[in-house]
């Protein structure tokens, strides 16, 4: 996703000359292409992100559309007064780009685990979040992004990441993607797990199980009919991200004011906790149950006790 993002930033840049690209001193190996091409709209403010968020609200106050870029929680949780007053409170052209959501990261530890991040971004008045499932959702949310004249926070992976989608998608903000067909249960899913269920999907029609998986990209604005329109039967959530404030808790908001409606809800999401440990990505998702062998024996449990009520 970081290389589509970067590949896209370029094409974005080329076409208009009022974008700008802000890094925290960070993106060696990605951004040089920007910076060579437009030095004069690239810009490495260094290790001072909340000064970062400060330039980039003063040049989308003089009618720029401004990109920052860092990693996980350093665009976002060390700067969060400066988003809430600077670009969310004037509505400023701004578009937070975090690298490494969830446990991208992993390996350097609890510092760099973004598991708070939906949940604070999407509180946020006048943000809109946005958590691509794959690259060539990335490409797409990313021109989206660009074309938002208000704040937008964009939650990538890193690299690597499969295309789940073989052809672009017809991409569109606050409306969720199918990935996979199916009528016993929904997983619902947002940013990098959408393989891991795409995955998992699969895997439980070998079983004679058919889930439909969706992509919801957009958790604000959050695509509110194509949750509804999944009650009635099993619905799962899968998000790399804690449990309290992200794709889960925005799903069980709409679901809670559903009447007439059966709900069956579970969420599959990290606890509220800090991990004691330090490992691979695929570590964590095996400790907190979000590969995609996981996630289809929850649903095989999930459909056992719903049809067993």
């Amino acid at each position: 996703m970081r290389t589509a993002f970067a590949d896209t930033i370029f094409e974005i840049a080329a076409e208009n000359p009022d974008v700008y690209l802000l890094t925290g001193d960070l993106g060696f190996s990605v951004l040089e292409k920007f910076a060579a091409a437009f030095p004069d709209r690239y810009i490495n403010v260094g290790v001072a992100e909340q000064n970062m968020i400060g330039v980039a609200a003063g040049l989308a106050l003089s009618g720029k559309t401004v990109f920052v870029y860092s990693i996980a929680n350093f665009p976002t949780l060390r700067c969060l007064e400066q988003i809430r007053n600077d670009v969310c409170y004037h509505n400023a052209n701004v578009k937070i780009v975090a690298v490494g959501g969830g446990f991208t990261y992993a390996t350097l530890g609890p510092t760099h685990y973004g598991l708070e991040d939906l949940a604070i971004m999407r509180a946020l008045p006048n943000m809109t979040v946005i958590a691509p499932g794959d690259p060539a959702e990335a490409r797409a949310a990313t021109r989206a992004a660009a074309a938002l004249p208000s704040p937008c926070y964009l939650r990538l992976g890193r690299a690597g990441e499969p295309n789940v989608h073989t052809t672009p998608p017809a991409f569109e903000l606050g409306r969720a993607l199918d990935a996979r067909q199916g009528g016993d249960a929904t997983i619902i899913t947002t940013g990098g797990m959408l393989y891991n269920a795409v995955m998992a999907a699969d895997q439980l029609r070998e079983q004679g199980i058919a889930c439909r998986v969706l992509s919801l990209h957009t958790l604000k604005p959050l695509d509110r009919d194509a949750v509804m329109a999944a009650a009635g039967k099993p619905i799962i959530t899968v998000e790399e991200h804690s449990a309290i404030g992200g794709l889960g808790s925005a799903v069980a908001e709409v679901l809670a004011e559903l009447r007439g409606v059966p709900v069956w809800l579970e969420r599959i999401a990290v606890p509220s906790e800090f991990a004691q440990f330090v490992g691979s990505q695929s570590y964590f998702h095996d400790h907190y149950g979000l590969s995609a062998a996981h996630i289809a024996r929850r649903v095989v449990d999930t459909l056992r006790a719903y049809h067993g009520r």
